[in-house]
């Protein structure tokens, strides 16, 4: 009888303990963020950062309204720009939200979600300077772009036997070189030029060059990648729709930009 008592005792810590297990796994799966990558460089108006080292701009604050919607938790995880699709493969990272577009090349190893704004690249260049599109007007020409970029991708590809193209790890670097003439074009996306750059301190004596650039090959459409086939993206498409649909997208962008940045 005592044999039999200790037996049900110990199987009933055993079920206690099976059952504490389980809740703590439940918790911690509960609170578990995800986590979004992005490259931790200025980039305005999408992502600009405070004397406090804070980040705001139209991608920070999607990125904060999609979450709400789907009632999860995220947390940003900085890695350098040419860095994010490695640490999303190798799941250091579950999502990337840094203006990054579906380009066919990336489509092959992530998966986008719908997009959530559309963009083209631009040449940009000092005011008054003469510019022609053309092999005879950019042969010789010093273009700086951003490293693993589409547009980088698609210079290479259209005028990489033309022009000389000088390679940046940030954004900000390209643009540093063009405003001190050790360049003579920027190439990048339209949208943070006419709304970053060129409203800047630095950018005020300079100015878009030529008609907006699209081509497949650069992907006009800007959404968030994920490995291939994780339903994260089927949360963040139904957010996106929701955000579009409730008024919440609109008030972000307004607060950025003076026109509908997400495009026809």
């Amino acid at each position: 009888m005592a044999t039999s008592g200790l037996r049900r005792w110990i199987a009933a810590l055993g079920v206690l303990a099976g059952l504490g297990m389980a809740a703590g796994t439940t918790g911690a799966e509960a609170a578990e963020k995800v986590r979004v990558g992005f490259s931790p460089e200025p980039y305005a108006p999408f992502w600009i950062q405070d004397a406090s080292g804070q980040w705001t701009g139209f991608e920070v604050d999607l990125i904060a309204a999609l979450f709400e919607q789907m009632g999860r938790e995220y947390q940003l995880v900085p890695i350098a720009w040419d860095g994010l699709i490695p640490a999303l493969q190798e799941g250091k990272i579950d999502a990337i939200m840094n203006s990054m577009s579906a380009t066919e090349e990336r489509k092959q190893v992530v998966d986008f979600s719908d997009k959530y704004y559309e963009t083209t690249v631009s040449f940009y260049g000092r005011k008054g300077e003469p510019f022609e599109y053309s092999e005879a007007g950019l042969k010789g020409k010093v273009i700086a772009v951003q490293t693993a970029t589409s547009q980088l991708s698609w210079l290479q590809q259209k005028w990489g036997n033309v022009v000389e193209i000088k390679l940046y790890d940030v954004q900000d670097n390209a643009d540093a070189d063009l405003a001190a003439g050790r360049v003579d074009y920027g190439l990048a996306d339209t949208v943070y030029t006419a709304e970053g750059f060129l409203k800047s301190e630095v950018g005020q004596d300079f100015e878009l060059k030529g008609e907006p650039v699209s081509d497949p090959l650069i992907g006009g459409d800007v959404g968030a990648a994920a490995r291939k086939g994780d339903p994260l993206l089927g949360e963040i498409n139904a957010a996106i729709k929701a955000l579009r649909e409730n008024g919440g997208y609109k008030a972000i962008n307004d607060k950025y930009f003076a026109f509908d940045v997400y495009g026809g």
